[in-house]
């Protein structure tokens, strides 16, 4: 299996990371109020709880992008491509828990474009 379809699992795990922290890095999460929990959340917890749903939000459009750029362009095409889409999508996670905004929103944009890319390698079939 492909450096690049590996990366979806990694993709699919940032999520748990992020709520991890949000949970996590200070007392009082309600299991059985998540929600609610989850709307009192300020500072560091607050950022990181984002970050969960900006993760998932992203997942499923990266995740296609990986599939068809193995499949159009062939095994591990994709691999270079996911790997930096990954690398700035932890460095969003970085910026988004550290409080940069601009940073932040940069990293967003060129990973977005990075899944952008993808779909082309696709197109391209190689």
């Amino acid at each position: 299996m492909s450096i690049a379809l590996w990366s979806i699992l990694f993709a699919g795990l940032l999520p748990y990371l992020t709520v991890g922290i949000a949970k996590f890095s200070g007392g009082g999460y309600d299991n059985a109020r998540p929600r609610e929990w989850a709307g009192s959340l300020t500072g560091l917890r607050a950022r990181a709880h984002a970050a969960h749903q900006n993760h998932f939000e992203f997942l499923p459009l990266y995740a296609a992008g990986v599939m068809l750029a193995e499949w159009k362009a062939g095994p591990g095409a994709a691999d270079m491509p996911a790997l930096a889409i990954m690398a700035l999508r932890l460095g969003y996670t970085g910026a988004y828990l550290a409080d940069r905004p601009s940073l932040r929103s940069l990293l967003w944009a060129l990973a977005l474009a990075g899944v952008a890319g993808l779909f082309a390698l696709a197109a391209r079939g190689g």
